[in-house]
């Protein structure tokens, strides 16, 4: 548990998304079956690939793509 704590310790992010119940929420439609882009070590290689998944449905505005750190 020490080594969650320490400094060397890596982070840990996802990127997922799919179609939302209202465009100003977070509510997924169906939860079970995201889109997951993939787990990345930093916050920016996960913004690069939230930013390829949002752009390739920009003209669906009901998909959400989010980012969410795990650790």
């Amino acid at each position: 548990m020490a080594e969650a704590n320490s400094k060397s310790a890596k982070e840990l992010f996802v990127v997922f998304g799919g179609r939302v119940t209202d465009t100003r929420g977070r509510d997924f439609a169906d939860p079970g079956n995201l889109d997951v882009r993939g787990f990345f070590e930093n916050y920016d290689s996960a913004l690069s690939a939230w930013r390829a998944a949002s752009q390739s449905q920009v003209d669906d505005a009901f998909t959400k793509y989010v980012i969410v750190r795990l650790w």
